[in-house]
């Protein structure tokens, strides 16, 4: 049986061998956009009645003060120490301004 296994191999010509390859690809290809178009299809249909907006921001007016100041500015000045390496006290905060 092996013999006669090895005689048809011998018979396959390269171009054949490459066209089938090639095919193969192209014809996987093919039915991936099809399966993407159908199911594309699909969930197209399904759209939502009421979509949810997105709440709008307002903007702060200049007058409003920071509530929990002295949180804020702790906060604040943790944060820069630990960004500069350096300890809290080594760091002085002049002004904060609300934008």
């Amino acid at each position: 049986m092996s013999g006669l296994f090895c005689l048809a191999a011998d018979k396959i010509q390269d171009w054949a061998v490459v066209v089938l390859g090639v095919g193969t690809v192209f014809v996987g290809l093919i039915a991936i956009i099809l399966l993407c178009t159908i199911m594309g299809a699909l969930f197209a249909s399904k759209k939502t009645v009421n979509p949810v907006e997105a709440p709008v921001n307002v903007a702060p007016t200049p007058n409003d003060d920071i509530p929990n100041r002295q949180e804020f500015v702790a906060a604040v000045s943790a944060a820069i120490a630990e960004d500069m390496g350096t300890d809290v006290s080594a760091i002085r905060i002049k002004s904060i301004k609300k934008v």
